[in-house]
Formats: C-alpha cells, structure tokens, sequence
C-alpha cells in the first residue's frame, strides 16, 4: 500500500468543494461506516464525513489543508501523519496530527488532534 497517496487524497477531500465529488474521493478512502473524530467534529458514513467536512469548509473560507513535510508513518494497520491549514500562500494558521486505523487500503477511523491553532476569542 502506498500511504503517502494515500494520506494525499484524504487531504484533497479535505479540501473538495463540490459535495459529490467529495463524497466519491471519501467513497474510495474510507471504509463504509468509517468514523471521524477531533476535538471540535465527528463523522460517520461516506455522508456523514461528506456533511462534517463541507461544515468545516463554511467555518474555514478561504482556508486549505497540506501535509506538513513530515512523511506518514505505518505500521501494524495504524498510520499517523501532520497536516497544516493555512490560505494559499501565507502562513499556516493551524495544524494536527491524524491518526488512522486502516481496514485494508482504506481509512477505517480517523482521530485527529490539533497541534497549534489560534487561541479562542
């Protein structure tokens, strides 16, 4: 299994506008109930993952997700990767790590924890 791409598409449905091309990049990413879960969202289902992230994009305009430069890590089923959130050219506002359990060469559950962010107003 080649986890860079796929840690590459779970990033470029993060940042798909279009609801259902979103929901067949989550289609061929995750399991059929798979699960997302972070501080501030949870998701279940293809839909239900589809709905939590056009959620996040209303509350993040003009904000898009990257890999941080650190390379995935895998192993025994688990696979753990950074991510930053940030406009297109500028500084990174926020950033996590997200942890996945795989069922195959899809996500199965997916934790994710932010690592820096702007502090609450």
């Amino acid at each position: 299994m080649n986890h860079q791409n796929l840690v590459q598409q779970y990033i470029a449905l993060w940042n798909e506008a279009d609801a259902s091309r979103r929901l067949a990049l989550i289609s061929t990413t995750f399991t059929p109930d798979a699960t997302y879960t972070d501080p501030q969202m949870a998701g279940t289902g293809h839909q239900g993952l589809s709905d939590m992230i056009g959620a996040a994009q209303r509350q993040l305009p003009g904000l898009r997700f990257r890999l941080s430069d650190r390379p995935p890590e895998a192993h025994h089923g688990y696979l753990r990767f950074s991510w930053l959130l940030g406009p297109d050219e500028g500084p990174s506002l926020a950033g996590g790590t997200d942890v996945v359990e795989l069922y195959g060469e899809r996500m199965q559950r997916v934790v994710g924890f932010v690592d820096f962010a702007p502090a609450a107003e």
